[in-house]
């Protein structure tokens, strides 16, 4: 059945590859991205592949008039792709840099998906709301503790929020990627550097520099993110599913490993 798929931080990676998946599987997407030259070549991109069902527009989750203007849209799923990603040991990262991470990660996707649970509940209307989660979002892997942070806090907003709008024929599903490469990942990883001062922190810069070498420079961190953007392709429009979507399966089975480890973990 062809849906209306609303993407937010469609404008690279993971977001806009899946938008252009699900147009070609013949679902009407709106893929969004928060700075105009996103949507110019978005646009492009679109024409030069004949999707005339990919309409790209600007929505800027912070910008309120955009977040109004984008509740007038009649869609059937919206997936909260957006998000930023800041890097560094948490004992030092400056806390306004964290609050601009939840800001963008948690209070933004929350406030437009309030917006249009209630439009689908006044309208009764079936409908679907996806959280692109992360890893990281189930487990914490040094550097990455901001990130990871308001990930978690997205989990448990999505979890709540599975089990409160079930009656109202609402479904909640999170997505959780590995570690492709898209480039956001690192880019996370390049965001300590701006503000680690080897001469007043006491993190290294080169001990941060070769946590994040230990994690990304491996295959495992640097995975093909046509295996993500096929598995949204199909749990996206999807009627049934599961709640939580860990993909790929053997970073799935690492995750439940060190959730389990945590429990028996000593210092």
């Amino acid at each position: 059945m062809t849906k209306t798929i609303l993407i937010t931080g469609a404008g690279s990676g993971l977001g806009e590859g899946a938008a252009i998946g699900l147009a070609h599987a013949g679902h009407d997407v709106i893929a969004t991205a928060q700075i105009s030259p996103q949507v110019t070549m978005l646009r492009e991109k679109a024409l030069a592949l004949g999707l005339s069902n990919l309409r790209v527009e600007k929505l800027d989750l912070l910008d309120p008039f955009d977040v109004t203007h984008a509740l007038t849209w009649d869609i059937d799923v919206l997936l909260n792709n957006a998000g930023i990603g800041e890097g560094g040991p948490v004992s030092e990262i400056p806390v306004e840099l964290v609050r601009r991470v939840f800001e963008n990660n948690l209070f933004a996707p929350l406030a437009l998906t309030q917006g249009f649970v209630r439009k689908w509940i006044e309208g009764n209307k079936t409908a679907k709301v996806i959280f692109m989660s992360s890893i990281a979002g189930l487990f914490t892997p040094p550097g990455f503790g901001a990130y990871a942070s308001s990930k978690h806090g997205l989990e448990a907003i999505a979890e709540a929020m599975q089990q409160e709008l079930g009656p109202f024929g609402i479904k909640v599903q999170t997505i959780n990627p590995g570690t492709f490469l898209t480039g956001f990942n690192e880019s996370i990883a390049d965001t300590p550097f701006r503000w680690l001062d080897d001469a007043r922190n006491f993190t290294m810069s080169a001990t941060m520099r070769q946590v994040y070498d230990s994690i990304l420079s491996t295959p495992q961190g640097r995975m093909d993110p046509a295996e993500m953007i096929e598995a949204m392709i199909e749990i996206v429009p999807a009627a049934d599913g599961k709640f939580r979507n860990v993909v790929p399966k053997h970073v799935e089975e690492m995750i439940k490993r060190k959730q389990a480890e945590a429990w028996e973990k000593c210092f």
